[in-house]
């Protein structure tokens, strides 16, 4: 009870404070980019055409499939949390209702997967963005009243436990097939 009342304390301070007509078009245009991570996929893909950035761009296909499975698909059906529109007096949602599970938040999850993979594989110059990117689509969540401040922090670390996690084992596969590669090159 006390973190419900902590997360609508929050969102009703946003929904009071900061949401003004100049804003609402812009944190409704941040949270649509991510939408069914499709942001981060086109991202990704066109990092796969580039040798040099062709593992971040596998890794974050990787780790953006790794968070739908465990944000969208495990978490948000095992604990079922209802959305906060739905909840707390007097809080408007922005864009249309949802109507999967409020718990973590996929939007956030998804964003700070693949942006932890490019922290970890690209130059801070395409990685920096790219966290600022999914801080910004993680507000936006709370900003249109779709998900509670813990949705959000929840869905940023799993995502960024994800991402990591992706780069860990992927780099181990990646370095085994270069060894493999280079064992075969020595044998001929």
């Amino acid at each position: 009870m006390m973190i419900l009342n902590f997360d609508s304390a929050i969102l009703l301070w946003i929904q009071d404070v900061i949401r003004n007509p100049v804003l609402n078009p812009v944190f409704i245009a941040i949270t649509h980019l991510g939408d069914a991570g499709v942001f981060w996929i086109v991202i990704s893909v066109i990092l796969c055409f580039f040798k040099k950035t062709r593992k971040a761009g596998i890794f974050g296909l990787c780790a953006l499939l790794m968070s739908v499975l465990i944000n969208n698909v495990c978490l948000k059906n095992l604990i079922g949390r209802i959305r906060p529109y739905e909840i707390i007096a007097g809080l408007e949602c922005l864009v249309k209702h949802a109507h999967d599970p409020s718990f973590p938040s996929g939007h956030t999850g998804a964003s700070f997967a693949a942006a932890s993979v490019f922290l970890k594989e690209l130059p801070k110059k395409f990685s920096i963005p790219a966290l600022v990117v999914a801080v910004l689509i993680g507000f936006s969540r709370l900003y249109i009243g779709i998900h509670y401040p813990t949705d959000v922090f929840a869905g940023a670390i799993s995502g960024f436990v994800i991402g990591l996690l992706v780069c860990i084992i992927g780099n181990l596969i990646f370095d085994k097939i270069k060894s493999s590669r280079s064992n075969k090159k020595e044998v001929n």
